[in-house]
Formats: C-alpha cells, structure tokens, sequence
C-alpha cells in the first residue's frame, strides 16, 4: 500500500462544495430551507460520504454537509444551566454552532460536546442550556455584537 501524502490543497473551494452538495442530495438532507444538527436523520450517511482521505497519520476528517460561502465572524460562549436563548433569527446571515462542552437542547436533541447546529439565514430558533452549562463556538456569516 502506498503511503498518503497530507496536502491540504488538494481541492478548491468550489470542489469541496461539490462534495457537499453531492453527498446532501445522496443522503436526502435538507439544508436549505430548515435548522439541522449532527442528530438529525441523514447526517450520518452524509458524513460517511463525506469521510475525507488527505489527512495526516493519526488523523480522521469529516467535511460538514454545510458550508457558508460567506466572509463570517467567530464567536466563544459560556452559558449557565438552564439559561435560555428565546426565539430569534439571525437575519443577515447562517451559522454553525460547535459543542465544546456541556450541552444545550434544541427541538428535543441534546447536542453535547462534539455536536453542531447550522441554522440557515432568517430561520428563528431557541434553546436551552443544559443542566452543566455549555462552551460554544459560533462562525455567523452576520455580526451578532
């Protein structure tokens, strides 16, 4: 077997969005038009398409079945138990939330460490924070200053 050699710019941009759009459409997710998380139904097929080979030694990659063609903003949130995030949108915008710690609740999946939420421009959502707290990270493709 002939050993892999890691380039992290074996594909473009545009590439990688083929991938994704490709394995969205075999896997029959929805990302357009509806909040998804990596619990819901589809995801997981998806992501074994989407199981990427150029990786280091030691490495396993995943690409998300989302992807924000957009210029974004990176945000780090600490959250008490049981804090809440009433219903908003994110009108300018999409956005990925990432799990480091804890975990937050969101139409009836809790989403712990490891976990992600894409919420789609304009789509209104809440959540409540778990019984631990959370550590979350944002990319919005909108400032929420």
């Amino acid at each position: 077997m002939a050993k892999r050699t890691f380039d992290p710019n074996r594909l473009t941009f545009e590439q990688g969005v083929e991938r994704i759009k490709n394995a969205v459409r075999e896997s029959g997710l929805d990302v357009e038009s509806r909040i998804i998380t990596s619990k819901d139904e589809g995801v997981e097929k998806a992501l074994k398409i989407l199981e990427v080979d150029n990786v280091p030694p030691g490495f396993r990659k995943w690409q998300l079945p989302v992807y924000m063609a957009c210029e974004s903003q990176l945000y780090i949130t600490v959250a008490e138990p049981g804090a809440q995030a009433s219903p908003h949108a994110h009108n300018d915008g999409a956005g990925i939330r990432f799990i480091a710690s804890g975990s937050i609740v969101y139409n009836g999946y809790e989403l712990t460490a490891g976990d992600w939420m894409y919420v789609p421009a304009g789509m209104e959502y809440s959540f409540e924070v778990g019984r631990y707290g959370a550590l979350m990270c944002y990319c919005y493709c909108c400032s929420c200053a």
